[in-house]
């Protein structure tokens, strides 16, 4: 079994409440942890976030991680995710999906605003 830091936690915490359908940047996810960036977050992903729903913590276009747009899309598709591309490159329609952490969907507000970091 591994050990995880308590920030490695926090952030697959906020990745595993992440609703169906719904998705945040990696910005977003760090915003809301209240430490570390998007790139913290992209490390912590990549190596701990196999067991999370991954496909939902995407760049703020909109994008997949890369190389992951078929295994995204299969999941976004069967989670009913507004896209704005089911056709390379995968686009996720971040104003109608993006998860602001209090459940609710795009918007204004809350985490990463329109142009969201990550």
């Amino acid at each position: 079994m591994t050990t995880i830091d308590d920030y490695t936690a926090r952030v697959l915490d906020v990745v595993d409440a992440i609703p169906p359908g719904q998705v945040m940047s990696y910005g977003d996810v760090a915003e809301y942890v209240g430490a570390g960036g998007p790139r913290q977050v992209g490390q912590v992903m990549s190596r701990y976030g196999g067991g999370a729903p991954w496909w939902r913590v995407i760049h703020a276009d909109g994008t997949p991680a890369p190389g992951h747009d078929a295994p995204a899309l299969a999941h976004y598709l069967a989670e009913g995710t507004p896209l704005r591309s089911a056709q390379p490159a995968v686009r996720v329609d971040m104003r109608r999906a993006r998860w602001r952490g209090d459940g609710g969907a795009g918007g204004a507000g809350g985490a990463g605003g329109a142009g969201g970091a990550g």
